[in-house]
């Protein structure tokens, strides 16, 4: 239960400091930092991967189309980013009231290897109950990344285990699946929540 109410309401702030400068040079000046035009994500409906959500069932692009959609890519052994982010998106769903319920969210893993349906189960559990979790073989997970211009990188580390260095922002899609923006990591919610509500139908977002 403690563990439960600090992933959902505080930040894994213990990471090791090496680890956050690492997260914040991908993020800022390395592979993770925002596309120049041209790199824009795709349309949901000109992607091609098939994955599983963490109740089992199968999930793509297609699934999505519809309803407006958040999609953050991320890992459960993340230490400190994925949780804050988790954290941040079950904030804003609790800003949008009912409308909450009219939108897509998947928190798609980038370590396929140790995020099995079950992992995920547990551990978007801790989160919104809108949140999804999604996983998959490799290949679809790496065909998932290049049709959202996600990065995502597998780092070593001592003791020869490993941690995953990857895009720590939100993208978000309107009801018919094209791109409307990004939601940057660590963005204060009196910005973030506004770019939702103008990806909601404005019979939605009216009502909000």
């Amino acid at each position: 239960m403690q563990r439960r109410h600090l992933l959902r309401y505080g930040a894994a702030g213990a990471g090791a400091l090496g680890l956050m400068l690492g997260v914040g040079w991908w993020r800022v000046d390395g592979p993770g930092a925002s596309k120049p035009a041209g790199q824009r994500p795709l349309a949901l409906s000109a992607m091609d991967f098939r994955l599983t959500d963490h109740e089992g069932n199968e999930v793509g692009p297609d699934t999505l189309i519809g309803r407006p959609t958040m999609v953050f890519f991320g890992f459960t052994y993340c230490p400190d980013v994925c949780p804050t982010t988790l954290s941040d998106i079950s904030g804003w769903l609790d800003d949008l009231g009912d409308a909450a319920a009219q939108m897509n969210v998947a928190f798609i893993t980038v370590d396929p290897e140790r995020d099995t349906v079950e992992a995920m189960a547990e551990y978007v559990g801790y989160f919104h109950p809108a949140i999804r979790g999604w996983t998959g073989p490799e290949d679809q997970i790496a065909r998932a990344a290049e049709g959202f211009r996600a990065l995502y990188e597998r780092v070593p580390t001592k003791g020869g285990g490993y941690t995953m260095n990857h895009t720590a922002s939100v993208f978000l899609f309107d009801a018919e699946g094209e791109h409307v923006t990004m939601i940057d990591y660590h963005e204060p919610r009196e910005f973030a929540v506004p770019k939702i509500r103008r990806a909601l139908p404005e019979d939605v977002a009216g009502a909000t």
